[in-house]
């Protein structure tokens, strides 16, 4: 069944090379009960473990029925571990936080049988603890846990049974049942190969092999070896199918028993899994609420823009130097309503407004309120985005007319007739003229330069002739059809106007401010203002994704002991590695999906509660969500190969 050949094995310790293994060459034949016997460091765990596939030889061949196995790949080495050999080690290394049944079922999560979880119940009644299964290492004796590991190794029906020192931890009438056990598996057929330092425990055995300084001294019969061609039939067939697929059913099952191995883990370490989740929790929570805010900022500022008019242009006198004094803008050239006519003549012009606007006081009833007055055309409101809330707004018969009516904002609104009073067809006195009240303009908000609801618009005609006597207007307001025309409008007002008030157009008499310059450059700045808060909510994604890493990294060292058990009953790296990416996986999702609620529930309770304009973005929420996924992913990735790349023995020895 087996054959060594000239096995050498030697660990650097130090500046000193210890040799294990010299020269090994040993045969066993199917269905022998063999004891390899020796002091402390004689070298018999670790032949024991070379023949189990848990160490690799530095020199020699290992055969296991004619096929060389010292060359197979490590996960042809792990499946062959998990289908042929059943490893019953002396520190009986069970999981602590699972039960007798779940330990024992192990082995079938890595061989695609998770779906034949009874065969682990039968196999604790046939060791005598039937009635122990659920129970956890912590509430069995020792020879009930070694009991437990030795089911464990049969789970699988493996043909080999590797046991080291399985007495070693028993009291003498534990360690005589046990004894009793692995004859009655012995003539069942199966190949027993234990390892003691124990000659009362070896002579049970029909071969004893002595072993001093790494070398066989002695290899004796105690009787006849029993040859079990059956055994001998299923190594064949497990050698060949180490390299076939596994169904997708099989693939399906294991990723699903894997992930409840995960989940498990995470559940028995409730409190690092919360931190660790945390730092997840506060970066999604972070960017959605950040990026909500810099979206409700920005649509905010794009409704202040909207209100500075689309395409538009303002044009004023400028103001010049007189015999080095610089007088006041339109003390030089003054602009009226004809200029205005003409400006509107010019084919990319759309639409354009006269304005004149000066301090008045507004009176009603006893109350008075001190506020700003605006002459304008019918074309200011639809070029300002001003449509009342209630009422109309200033018509061209009212500008013909010079009729003295008024459109009213909002703050000498509140100040005048209060919450609830309709002020619509109400009289109110403009510096002691008589006004009727025929809309009320939308609310604005304060902004740089000051409360934009404390005016009040009148017509332009009605403000030059019967408000405050003056027989020019202080600006232009003229919206161009496309942003592109937008240059040439403005050289071409400018030379319109010069011409017509005999000016030089080089001179720059005329002040002519491009909105859209202005929206593009507040557009720009709210842009810049939003991707720094993403990107500042971003880090904080990543720094608890290194908070992941570090504590995955520190379950891996926790674990060392457990991934080398792991290794030992026939899992691959892969599945080592697809453990700890799920569970750094489900941090992530768990971080992500609590950071949802959170952000989504900060971000409301500021804009109901402190009246913030957040928007919460459709966008930001999926793409926080998926970014915590790949920080869980990319972070974990490191630790999950770290694990994955352990070497069986040196995990099972670590300390």
């Amino acid at each position: 069944m087996l054959r060594l050949s000239n096995i050498c094995k030697s660990y650097q310790m130090g500046e000193y090379t210890v040799h294990a293994l010299r020269n090994v060459s040993l045969t066993v034949e199917h269905g022998e009960f063999i004891a390899i016997i020796g002091t402390s460091g004689s070298g018999k765990s670790t032949l024991m473990h070379t023949i189990g596939l848990l160490d690799r030889p530095d020199s020699g061949s290992y055969e296991i029925d004619g096929k060389n196995v010292t060359g197979l790949s490590d996960t042809q080495t792990a499946r062959l571990r998990n289908r042929t050999i059943g490893f019953i080690f002396q520190q009986f290394n069970l999981l602590q936080r699972a039960s007798a049944l779940e330990n024992v079922n192990l082995p079938l999560l890595y061989s695609g049988k998770t779906s034949e979880g009874h065969r682990g119940q039968k196999v604790l009644e046939r060791v005598g603890l039937g009635d122990r299964m659920h129970h956890r290492p912590n509430e069995l004796s020792g020879g009930q846990q070694q009991r437990v590991a030795i089911a464990r190794s049969l789970v699988n029906n493996p043909s080999i049974i590797l046991a080291d020192e399985p007495t070693g931890n028993l009291d003498s009438k534990s360690a005589k049942d046990i004894m009793a056990l692995f004859r009655a598996l012995h003539r069942q057929g199966l190949t027993v190969i234990l390892v003691t330092h124990d000659v009362e425990v070896a002579e049970h055995a029909d071969r004893i092999i002595t072993i001093r300084d790494g070398e066989i001294q002695e290899d004796r019969r105690n009787e006849t070896p029993i040859v079990q061609d059956a055994a001998r039939e299923e190594v064949l067939e497990l050698l060949k199918e180490g390299a076939r697929k596994r169904t997708w059913l099989a693939v399906f099952s294991e990723g699903m028993a894997l992930t409840t191995q995960s989940l498990r883990a995470l559940w028995n370490n409730k409190a690092r899994t919360f931190l660790s989740a945390l730092g997840i929790l506060i970066g999604v929570a972070a960017v959605i609420t950040m990026v909500s805010l810099a979206m409700g900022a920005k649509a905010s500022v794009k409704e202040q823009l909207s209100r500075l008019g689309s395409n538009l242009l303002s044009i004023r006198t400028s103001s010049r130097n007189s015999q080095g004094v610089r007088l006041q803008a339109g003390q030089i050239s003054r602009m009226t309503l004809e200029d205005a006519t003409a400006v509107s003549q010019i084919p990319s012009v759309k639409r354009d407004s006269a304005r004149i606007r000066a301090d008045v006081q507004l009176q009603y009833g006893a109350k008075n309120w001190p506020s700003e007055a605006s002459g304008v055309s019918p074309n200011y409101g639809p070029m300002r985005a001003e449509v009342p809330l209630l009422g109309r707004y200033i018509t061209d018969e009212d500008v013909t007319r010079r009729a003295q009516v008024a459109v009213i904002g909002m703050t000498p609104l509140r100040s005048l007739f209060g919450e609830n009073e309709n002020p619509i067809g109400k009289t109110i006195r403009i510096n002691r003229r008589s006004y009727e009240i025929v809309g009320v303009l939308p609310e604005r908000g304060s902004s740089a330069y000051g409360d934009q609801d404390d005016t009040i618009r009148i017509p332009v005609t009605t403000a030059m002739y019967r408000l405050f006597g003056k027989r020019y207007i202080d600006g232009i307001d003229a919206e161009i059809d496309t942003i592109e025309n937008m240059p040439q409008a403005q050289e071409d007002i400018l030379t319109l106007l010069s011409t017509r008030h005999d000016r030089n157009p080089k001179d720059k008499p005329f002040d002519i401010r491009n909105m859209a310059e202005i929206q593009e450059a507040m557009g720009s700045t709210t842009k810049i203002m939003s991707i720094l808060l993403a990107s500042i909510a971003g880090i904080s994604l990543i720094v608890g994704g290194i908070g992941i890493m570090n504590i995955m990294l520190v379950s891996v060292t926790e674990r060392t002991r457990e991934i080398g058990l792991r290794k030992a009953i026939g899992a691959r790296r892969q599945d080592i590695m697809a453990q700890f990416l799920i569970e750094a996986l489900a941090i992530s999702l768990l971080g992500g999906l609590s950071g949802l609620g959170l952000g989504i529930g900060l971000s409301l309770g500021m804009a109901q509660g402190a009246g913030w304009p957040m928007q919460i973005s459709n966008l930001s929420v999926v793409v926080a969500f998926g970014f915590s996924v790949f920080i869980g992913i990319f972070f974990g990735l490191w630790p999950a190969m770290k694990a994955s790349k352990l070497d069986p023995i040196e995990a099972l020895r670590y300390e």
